[in-house]
């Protein structure tokens, strides 16, 4: 063990990832144009001085984070915002007679003008106090299950090509369109409950969308205002909105709430990872291909990068880190930094061979440094510096696996998050 950090310190000196973006092509999938550069250490901090104890550490700990909300996702707002809870429907047949069946509306009792979070809940049957699954998803309650029961959402929703939306609006050929990525009736037989809502209640997912969120009202001297560089971003908001959500389930006594997993995929894995850096309620954190700005290294110039980010998705993060599109070497902080925020904590990080724009090694070098501050702990991260043959599951307190498969969540991804969440949950 001690071999191994002592090689990973060294690495840290002369990692290999990007570097030029201003003066090579706009993308790279090519491991030989990858270039050198050196990653900032999370265990030196702001003063130089070198990391060698767990309270040194949690002084370290409360800096980068500080670093990350200034710099890439905006500074969440601090003020308590009064919440209630109101259950609108239960089925305590759901499933054909599996499971129990909540809707809970979270009301934001100061601001009337914004819509409720609507969240489903799925409870495993005559079981006391389980632990939960907690995830954002992209289309409606309605496009995680084909229950009937589940109203449609009212809210905007991305116009497709399939007619599963007309004027920003969800039809009836949403419903379980995405149920796939959420096999509730697997994860209810091994004993978990899933609570999941729509990201769009939060936040819609365009540039204006705040406008008809949360961060209209909250946290900005003007509301809403995106200009200030320190502004938290849509990622932001969304990753409050997984907290809020760990709010009410620490009220239901159905749910064990010391064993609450925060999970996403893609961009709801960026928000997913925020949610456990800020939020030590999690138990554990879980991102599915959440890619450039969540687990993937940013200084690797591979797939997408910090500048085409930020272009194609102007509103989900601070202004601070536009600054940064040209000059990623100047950037502060790197997402193995972020990743080591979850410490000691379990972290399952994980990628798709056919999504390469997610940069997969990439993301396993996130996860693969965080291993000296897991190291603090007493405790193993991933155990090893070689990045993983397909479909080969590795690590320890921290996982990684990269499947075949396009981006997206599988029945693969599943069979590893559940053993995970077993042996290091439970």
């Amino acid at each position: 063990m001690a071999r191994f950090l002592f090689c990973l310190a060294v690495a840290l000196l002369t990692v290999q990832f990007t570097n030029g973006q201003a003066t090579e092509p706009v993308y790279n999938y090519d491991e030989t144009k990858v270039g050198t550069y050196i990653l900032p250490n999370a265990l030196i901090n702001s003063k130089g001085k070198a990391v060698k104890t767990r309270a040194e550490w949690a002084s370290r700990r409360t800096e980068l984070r500080q670093l990350f909300a200034e710099n890439v996702y905006g500074k969440t707002p601090k003020q308590a915002v009064r919440l209630r809870f109101q259950t609108t429907s239960v089925d305590s047949s759901a499933l054909n007679g599996l499971a129990i069946r909540k809707l809970i509306s979270i009301i934001f009792v100061d601001y009337p003008q914004l819509p409720p979070l609507d969240v489903l809940l799925y409870l495993p049957k005559g079981q006391r106090t389980v632990p939960v699954f907690l995830g954002l998803n992209f289309c409606g309650n309605h496009c995680v299950t084909t229950e009937a029961a589940i109203p449609l959402s009212t809210r905007w929703m991305v116009n497709g090509n399939d007619d599963t939306s007309l004027n920003n609006k969800a039809t009836e050929k949403a419903r379980g369109m995405q149920a796939r990525r959420w096999p509730i009736t697997t994860i209810i037989k091994r004993g978990y409950a899933l609570a999941t809502a729509y990201y769009g209640d939060l936040e819609p997912d365009h540039p204006t969308g705040w406008r008809m969120g949360i961060r209209s009202v909250l946290g900005a001297s003007t509301p809403g205002d995106s200009t200030k560089a320190d502004n938290w971003g849509a990622i932001g908001a969304w990753a409050w909105g997984m907290s809020r959500i760990l709010d009410y389930l620490q009220t239901d006594p159905a749910i064990d709430a010391k064993r609450v997993i925060s999970f996403g995929h893609s961009r709801i894995g960026k928000a997913a990872i925020w949610a456990g850096v800020q939020d030590d309620r999690f138990a554990a954190v879980i991102a599915n291909e959440s890619g450039e700005s969540g687990a993937a290294l940013s200084r690797r110039w591979y797939g997408e990068t910090v500048e085409r980010i930020n272009t194609s998705f102007p509103h989900w993060f601070c202004a601070r880190y536009k600054t940064y599109n040209k000059r990623v070497a100047d950037l502060p902080v790197d997402q193995h930094e972020l990743l080591a925020l979850i410490a000691p904590r379990p972290l399952y990080v994980a990628s798709a061979d056919g999504d390469q724009w997610s940069d997969p090694k990439g993301e396993f070098l996130g996860a693969a440094y965080t291993e000296p501050v897991y190291a603090l702990y007493g405790k193993v991260g991933l155990g090893t510096m070689t990045f993983p043959a397909v479909n080969q599951p590795i690590g320890q307190t921290v996982r990684y696996h990269d499947r075949t498969g396009k981006h997206d969540v599988m029945d693969y991804d599943w069979e590893q998050y559940l053993r995970f969440a077993d042996e290091l949950v439970r």
